[in-house]
């Protein structure tokens, strides 16, 4: 009988010692979900301006029109890309990645372009799309480094031992952070 109460106690202590470490992994997995949708709201806001700056680009200078085209249809592309975050998976984090760095690398010809004209740099409408722009491209990177510190303290959470017991019994796995693109790798070209 002593037995079978010793026995009892240490279940329910590890029951709650259990239930301790997922609720744990919960919140860790929520807050890259969180993580995760504010990444996704700076690309957003980004997408939302790009209409305008092209606008502004439009009616201030008249120049090829095959760069306009590239960021709209860049923009286009990114935007049609989701991913929910339910469902991280390394491939869909990549293939949203590099949708979004087609759409900065239009942009980046787009600004190296606008160096060129000097009746656009001189718009203040322009200008006040560049500050927009580069402000949400610093966003845009706070958004992705929150993001791959939540992946990694979600990681270490349940990879460390006892909770990766836990995690595996419950069915937690590793998540995908961004990584930097190949093409990042070298510094863009710009030719006027």
């Amino acid at each position: 009988m002593r037995t079978g109460i010793i026995v009892l106690i240490v279940l329910a202590l590890l029951v709650m010692v259990g239930c301790g470490k997922y609720n744990g992994m919960v919140q860790e997995d929520e807050t890259v979900k969180n993580k995760w949708n504010t990444v996704q709201s700076a690309y957003q806001r980004r997408a939302d301006l790009i209409p305008n700056l092209v606008s502004t680009v439009k009616g201030a200078a008249n120049f090829e029109t095959e760069t306009l085209t590239k960021v709209m249809e860049a923009r286009a592309s990114a935007t049609q890309i989701k991913v929910d975050a339910n469902d991280l998976t390394p491939e869909k984090v990549q293939q949203y990645q590099a949708a979004q760095g087609q759409l900065s690398q239009a942009l980046g010809r787009l600004l190296a372009v606008s160096e060129a004209y000097p009746d656009l740099k001189a718009n203040q409408n322009f200008r006040d799309l560049q500050v927009q722009l580069e402000g949400t491209e610093n966003r845009i990177n706070v958004a992705r480094n929150d993001f791959n510190d939540a992946v990694a303290s979600y990681n270490k959470t349940i990879r460390t031992f006892p909770n990766n017991i836990v995690a595996g019994v419950t069915g937690f796995k590793q998540k995908q952070g961004f990584t930097a693109d190949a093409a990042a790798q070298e510094a863009p070209k710009v030719q006027f």
